[in-house]
Formats: structure tokens, sequence, C-alpha cells
């Protein structure tokens, strides 16, 4: 149960650092050989852990975002491996855009117990079930005065 609780914390994590900006402290969450699948709606290959690791930062560092997960099933697969799948929410608006989305699904993810003791995500597939495009707000008209 232990290992179990470690993994949920490490994913608690990845959402915390990914919304407050923490991007040192985020990049440590990942093997060095993660390989990450994107959301299928976005229609790119897999990238890389050091590709990854550029992506996001650069295309999330002016954005607002929250990220949720929810209700993980974690199956410890060995001493070193695991699996998990989590529900998740995710609402994402950009300054620069008129629109932002809130997405639903779930994150397919592998863990490894590494040389340090660390759990770490070193595979991740978001599946997002339905995407929802909202306003942004900062983009509202504003009446006459």
């Amino acid at each position: 149960m232990w290992d179990i609780e470690q993994i949920k914390q490490l994913k608690a994590r990845y959402f915390r650092l990914m919304d407050t900006k923490d991007w040192d402290g985020w990049k440590d969450l990942f093997t060095e050989d993660c390989v990450h699948h994107l959301p299928a709606e976005l229609n790119a290959p897999p990238q890389t852990n050091a590709e990854y690791l550029e992506l996001v930062p650069r295309q999330l560092a002016n954005a607002f975002t929250t990220h949720h997960g929810h209700m993980p099933e974690i199956t410890l697969v060995t001493s070193t491996e695991a699996t998990g799948v989590w529900a998740m929410f995710d609402y994402v608006l950009y300054p620069d855009r008129p629109t932002g989305i809130k997405g639903y699904g779930h994150y397919h993810e592998t863990y490894r117990k590494c040389d340090d003791g660390k759990w770490r995500i070193s595979s991740k597939r978001n599946q997002r079930l339905r995407v929802d495009e909202i306003p942004n707000p900062r983009w509202a008209a504003t009446p006459d005065s």
C-alpha cells in the first residue's frame, strides 16, 4: 500500500507543479526514457521525454491551467513497476486566444521506482473523451460607457 500511496502523491505533484508552473520540480517526475502520448485530438506523434519537457512549459507558460485527477486505479506489476489509470479533468485558458478548453477523460500511465527510491512516470497517455471549447472571459465584450 505504501508504494501505491507514493504513486498517488507523484500524480498529485504532477498536477500541482504543472498548474503552478514549477517546471524544475515538474521535470523530476519523469524517468529519462519516459514516452509521452499527447491527446489524440492534437494528432501528434509520441514525444520523447526531452521533447515533452521542452514543449509543455513553452506551451503553458502564460496559460491559466487547472488539472484534476480522480479515482486512481493503480496496479503494482513488480516491486519497481506499476500501471495506473486516472479519471481527469483539465481547464486551459491562454491570454491571447478567445477560447479555451475543458477536457474530460483518462490518463493511462506506467511508473517505475528509480534507483533513488522515488517513483516516476515512465509513460503517459492522456485520452480525452470530450473537449468543450469555452469562451475566454478576458475576451468578453465590455459595454460602452
